[in-house]
């Protein structure tokens, strides 16, 4: 009978030292782009009316920048509490795939349920872009360890970076807080661009650009919802359509 290897033992030092890593990694370029979108939004949370404490808190506990976006947008034209906790359960849907796709780059059979719910916590697309690149070179036993450097990082640095605008917000510029937000959505599409394994996402995308403004016309609180719909299904259908075509 065959015995296998046993399980080899990590010393604190070594988990230490891969979540440093992960802290370093933070300090990238997709980590600046967010953080300069970060900057537009301190100053917009300062003109819906936010505390500095609530406008930190909601950069700290809902992450996710379009959510707190939306959330933003909620308060500001007076909507109700349910109406405005669906719109941001609603635009963090999104973020399920990638907490699929990433927890089990960082399971292992010793790994402790919480701790991957914990890490779930830092899953926005900056951080999953930069994790699911990175993740394959380092030991599958200290990953959570560095994804929780990483994300961890980005998301302390962030909340300073608001805390510092805030105070600030005064005397930027409203066209230069709306710029810098625009940041995080243009880099989101060149790197999901640059990351898609298959021509649908890129179909989907494409979809997903001509759709959009057109259903925030005909249809403005849905818009986003039907043009993903539509978009993801016809993408769908020529990833069907293309694959039946290959194996003719």
């Amino acid at each position: 009978m065959m015995q296998t290897d046993p399980a080899p033992v990590h010393a604190p030092s070594d988990y230490w030292r891969w979540y440093l890593r992960g802290v370093v990694a933070s300090a990238s370029v997709p980590g600046l782009i967010l953080t300069s979108a970060f900057i537009g939004f301190g100053g917009l949370a300062r003109e819906a009316g936010l505390t500095l404490l609530q406008a930190v808190l909601m950069t700290g506990m809902i992450w996710a920048l379009p959510a707190k976006v939306v959330l933003l947008g909620a308060i500001m034209t007076g909507a109700s509490l349910p109406a405005a906790a669906f719109a941001v359960a609603l635009s963090s849907v999104r973020l399920a795939p990638m907490v699929v796709a990433l927890v089990p780059e960082m399971r292992t059979e010793k790994t402790r349920p919480w701790v991957l719910y914990l890490l779930s916590h830092f899953v926005a697309v900056t951080s999953w872009v930069l994790a699911m690149e990175k993740l394959r070179h380092v030991p599958r036993d200290m990953r959570t360890a560095y994804y929780g450097g990483l994300g961890g990082t980005l998301v302390l640095v962030n909340m300073i970076v608001v805390a510092v605008v805030y105070g600030i917000a005064g005397s930027l510029p409203p066209g230069i807080s709306a710029g810098l937000l625009l940041l995080t959505p243009i880099y989101f599409l060149t790197s999901l661009w640059g990351s898609s394994r298959e021509s649908a996402s890129h179909f989907a995308m494409l979809f997903g650009l001509v759709l959009g403004p057109v259903m925030h016309v005909i249809a403005p609180g849905l818009d986003l919802l039907i043009a993903g719909a539509l978009g993801g299904g016809a993408a769908f259908l020529i990833h069907l359509h293309r694959r039946g075509r290959a194996r003719a």
